[in-house]
């Protein structure tokens, strides 16, 4: 059974057997995720969400909203799992097209903090979370992401699967963990035509349907044992020829799922990296200004021109989705963060003209070249000057792919600057580095009460 191989195989994944690089990479994507999860907690949707559902007595897990408030497991994991993907700035994996950390994380950060959990124990919590979420979304991608967000629905189980190692659950009950998030996966792309709040649910909602999961199935509760090849199962819901090698194939601790990720230098969506960070480059080797240039011509595949092709966004949030304004962004401003999303931003004069300028085109080449390698998420830009010069250039890896990799001074530099406008600088500087050391943390809740301390 695809299932039962794949619970087990997660359900056994602990600390010794991983290697250095997974060690690593694991630290990053938790450091990485608190950062903008802390800074996500400050807008309005994260806000809303915890006023509507911080309503029980239960206090055993922090919510990282700028204080030390508590709340039980499920809603802290919840609350902080839709807060880190309010600004579309946490990971991604490219070939399942999911942000893992953001439903993986949270729910790892909460039943770590309430049972005790050693940083050990949730480092290999995560990477058995980005395995099951990165394999069971490869068996879908890409055809199910034109109507389903990844990380709503397969990243459902790897909220599940890291809750259920860190929890130590048998084979068995994780099996059945599989199958209660299985049917709890969800997450539609429609809320985009309006730039709605729905993007920050799915990953609320992932994060707390594993950690469900993960305590129904310690207490007992049974599950479909074929959730994923079953005749009714997840995968065929989703396709209807599902990749059914990627859920198994190569199974090995040494080479992990969580081994390929990918990190975010631009708050928007990962799809438009590829064509910003081109901008960036060109923009700054040949000393380029917005009124310097006639056109712009962004070459990219069919999921790009299907998410991200918005000529005319009309909010911020429809703006992370629009890579006619990150790439005119990029080429007026020379970044795109945070920042580049205020609302009083998003209508310069000059990036919307030169928007009006900029083209986007589905090409052939661009899309073999994902077809033939789903971790890449390539665009080929080119840039054309009132003066007749054409600059060009085609980006495979982007700044944060694992081959052009974030190094720990970078990832500790996007955390601080996330995380200290929200928790000032001592207590950032405290949970910087508690990430950093996370394998010699004993106990989480410990080390956590250690970071509010003041002095």
């Amino acid at each position: 059974m695809i299932t039962k191989t794949l619970a087990d195989f997660t359900a056994s994944l602990s600390y010794d057997k991983l290697t250095p690089a997974s060690v690593d990479m694991a630290k990053k994507c938790i450091l990485d995720w608190l950062g903008v999860s802390i800074r996500g907690s400050q807008e309005q949707p994260a806000k809303l969400i915890r006023q509507t559902i911080l309503c029980n007595e239960a206090k055993q897990a922090t919510v990282f909203d700028g204080g030390q408030s508590k709340a039980s497991v499920f809603d802290a994991a919840f609350c902080n799992g839709a807060a880190s993907h309010i600004l579309d700035f946490d990971d991604l994996h490219n070939p399942s097209i999911i942000h893992l950390a953001t439903v993986v994380v949270p729910g790892v950060f909460a039943i770590a903090e309430a049972e005790h959990k050693s940083g050990r124990q949730m480092i290999a919590a995560v990477c058995a979370g980005y395995e099951a979420g990165g394999r069971i979304g490869e068996s879908v991608i890409p055809e199910s992401y034109f109507f389903w967000h990844t990380t709503g629905t397969a990243g459902t189980f790897g909220a599940a699967a890291a809750a259920a190692n860190l929890l130590q659950l048998t084979p068995q009950q994780t099996l059945m963990c599989y199958g209660s998030a299985g049917t709890q996966a969800a997450g539609l792309w429609e809320f985009l035509k309006e730039g709605a709040m729905s993007k920050a649910l799915h990953a609320g909602k992932s994060s707390y349907a594993g950690v469900l999961s993960a305590y129904l199935s310690r207490n007992g509760f049974t599950a479909a044992s074929s959730i994923l090849e079953g005749e009714k199962g997840f995968c065929r819901a989703m396709v209807d020829e599902p990749h059914w090698d990627r859920l198994t194939e190569g199974l090995d601790s040494k080479h992990l799922r969580i081994d390929e990720n990918s990190f975010k230098p631009y708050a928007c969506c990962k799809h438009s990296h590829a064509a910003i960070y081109a901008a960036q480059v060109l923009k700054k080797e040949h000393e380029l200004q917005a009124e310097d240039i006639s056109e712009v011509r962004i070459y990219v595949n069919d999921i790009a021109d299907y998410l991200i092709n918005n000529p005319q966004p009309q909010n911020p949030y429809g703006c992370k989705f629009s890579i006619q304004y990150c790439v005119a962004a990029m080429l007026t401003f020379g970044a795109v963060g945070i920042e580049q999303f205020a609302q009083d931003v998003i209508n310069n004069t000059e990036v919307r003209d030169l928007m009006s300028r900029t083209k986007v085109i589905r090409d052939a080449a661009i899309e073999k070249i994902h077809q033939e390698d789903a971790s890449k998420l390539a665009s080929r830009l080119e840039v054309v000057c009132k003066d007749g010069t054409v600059h060009s250039m085609k980006v495979d890896y982007p700044k944060g792919d694992p081959d052009n990799p974030v190094t720990w001074e970078e990832a500790k530099a996007k955390f601080m600057h996330l995380a200290v406008p929200v928790y000032g600088q001592q207590q950032a500087g405290k949970l910087c580095s508690l990430i950093e050391n996370l394998e010699e943390c004993e106990d989480l809740a410990q080390g956590l009460a250690q970071c509010w301390k003041e002095g």
